[in-house]
């Protein structure tokens, strides 16, 4: 079995156990490697906002925050 195989998730709910599994089951780089792309997702979305123009969306616009 290749080491791809053995870190393909089996489920959807087991998103979590796959995460930890890809950082050799450490819990505290997993975490800290969803920081940093959700550090990251946040700045491309900031960049967009900034770019973005109301009528290529239909006066939509992406925000930071949460509904």
């Amino acid at each position: 079995m290749s080491d791809a195989e053995k870190i393909i998730p089996i489920r959807p709910d087991d998103i979590a156990g796959y995460v930890i599994q890809c950082h050799d089951g450490d819990a505290k780089a997993a975490v800290e490697a969803l920081l940093g792309e959700i550090e990251h997702l946040q700045e491309q979305l900031s960049l967009a906002v900034a770019i973005m123009g109301k009528g290529y969306t239909r006066g939509w616009t992406p925000d930071i925050g949460r509904d």
